[in-house]
C-alpha cells in the first residue's frame, strides 16, 4: 500500500534516489517496486526500543546525506533513526506524539482515509491530499518466477491456484478452514489440470494441513517452505489467488493477479485490494466491520456465513481465461 507513495515521489524527483529502510520480513516487497533503488535492512525488532542498534544504524546512514525521509509507521521508535541520522526533512503523520522527531507532520488518522491515500498524502505539503493515488503495482520478474516454480517442482506453464489462509491480525480475519477446504474441492473439480497450493508463513502451516485434510484433495502445503521472495514470485505467476485480508492479498493485487479477497472484521473500503482484477467477498453485516482480532459476539458470522460456493463463483469470474481451458 506504500508503493503509490514511491511512484509519486519518483514522479516529483525523476532523477532522485529512493532507498527504503525496512525489516527483513517486508524487504523483498519493497525490492519488487520499480521505483526503489536499494532496500536497507533494519535490524530492529518490533516493539523493542533497541537504542544501541538504532544509534548504530543511524551512524551508518549519515554518510549518505539523505535530503529527506518519509516515516510510514506511526510509532515514535520508527522516527528515531532518521532523526539520529541527521536527515534534515523528516515527513510523516503525527503518530505517537513525535513532535521533535518529525518536522513535517500530518494529523489525519489512518481510518479517515483509505490506507493507500493515507500514505500517498505524505508526498504533498500538509493541507493537500492525494486526490486519487495510483493503484499499487509490483514489477514482475519472469526469471525469478521460473526459478521459484522450479524449486517447488512446478512446470513453468502449469496452472497454479494459490490459497492464502492466514491473517496475522487474528481469527476474525481468517475464513474458516472448512470453507477453504470446500473451495479447494470445488476448484479441483473445475480445474483438474491445475496445482492447488496453500502459501503463507510457518505459523499458518497447521491451518494449511487442516485444510488439505478436510478437502480430500492433493493440495501442496507450501506454508513455511518458501522464503518471502519465492512466495512473491509464485503469487506473481499464479492463475488465481484466494486470500483473507492480509499482506498476501495486497501482493496479489499489486501483481494484477486474478484475486478473490475475503473480508471479515476489517473494512474493504479502508484496505481494499486495489486492482481491476480483484473481487471482494464481504457480507457487510450490521456488526461488521468491528476491526477486532476475535469476534466480540463469539460467532464470527461475517466469515462463517460466507459460503464457499460464493467465493468459488467469484474466483471463476476473476480468472476468466487465465487457465488453459474455459470454465464450465
Amino acid at each position: 500500500m506504500a508503493q503509490p507513495l514511491m511512484a509519486l515521489i519518483r514522479r516529483q524527483a525523476p532523477e532522485g534516489r529512493i532507498d527504503v529502510l525496512a525489516p527483513p520480513h517486508v524487504g523483498p516487497v519493497f525490492a519488487a517496486m520499480a521505483e526503489v533503488d536499494e532496500v536497507i535492512e533494519a535490524p530492529n525488532q518490533h516493539g523493542k526500543l533497541q537504542w544501541r542498534e538504532r544509534w548504530q544504524l543511524a551512524r551508518r546512514l549519515r554518510p549518505s546525506h539523505y535530503d529527506r525521509c518519509y516515516v510510514l509507521p506511526n510509532s515514535a521508535k520508527s522516527a528515531l533513526v532518521p532523526f539520529l541520522a541527521g536527515i534534515p526533512e523528516r515527513i510523516g503523520h503525527h503518530g505517537e506524539a513525535r513532535y521533535w522527531l518529525i518536522n513535517r507532520r500530518r494529523v489525519s488518522g489512518p481510518r479517515e482515509r483509505p490506507m493507500v491515500e493515507f500514505y500517498a498524502d505524505l508526498a504533498f505539503e500538509p493541507g493537500r491530499e492525494a486526490d486519487q493515488a495510483p493503484d499499487p503495482l509490483l514489477a514482475r520478474d519472469a526469471s525469478r518466477e521460473r526459478a521459484a516454480r522450479e524449486r517447488q517442482g512446478l512446470h513453468a506453464n502449469e496452472p497454479l491456484i494459490l490459497l492464502c489462509p492466514g491473517a496475522e491480525y487474528g481469527p476474525a480475519k481468517r475464513w474458516p478452514t472448512r470453507h477453504f477446504a470446500a473451495l479447494a474441492s470445488l476448484a479441483a473439480m473445475e480445474w483438474p489440470e491445475a496445482t492447488i497450493a496453500l502459501i503463507g508463513s510457518a505459523k499458518e502451516r497447521a491451518l494449511a494441513t487442516e485444510i488439505a485434510a478436510l478437502s480430500g484433495q492433493d493440495l501442496r502445503n507450501l506454508c513455511g517452505e518458501t522464503p518471502l521472495a519465492d512466495a512473491l514470485a509464485l503469487i506473481a505467476s499464479a492463475q488465481g489467488v484466494v486470500s483473507n485480508d492480509s499482506g498476501m492479498m495486497h501482493v496479489a493485487a499489486a501483481y494484477r493477479r486474478p484475486l478473490v479477497a475475503v473480508f471479515g472484521s476489517s473494512d474493504p473500503r479502508h484496505t481494499p485490494p486495489r486492482s481491476p482484477r480483484a473481487r471482494i467477498e464481504w457480507l457487510h453485516l450490521e456488526c461488521s466491520p468491528c476491526f477486532e482480532r476475535t469476534c466480540p459476539l463469539g460467532h464470527t458470522h461475517c466469515l462463517n456465513k460466507l459460503a464457499p460456493v460464493s467465493v468459488f463463483d467469484s474466483l471463476k469470474k476473476a480468472m476468466r481465461l487465465e487457465t488453459e481451458r474455459p470454465s464450465r
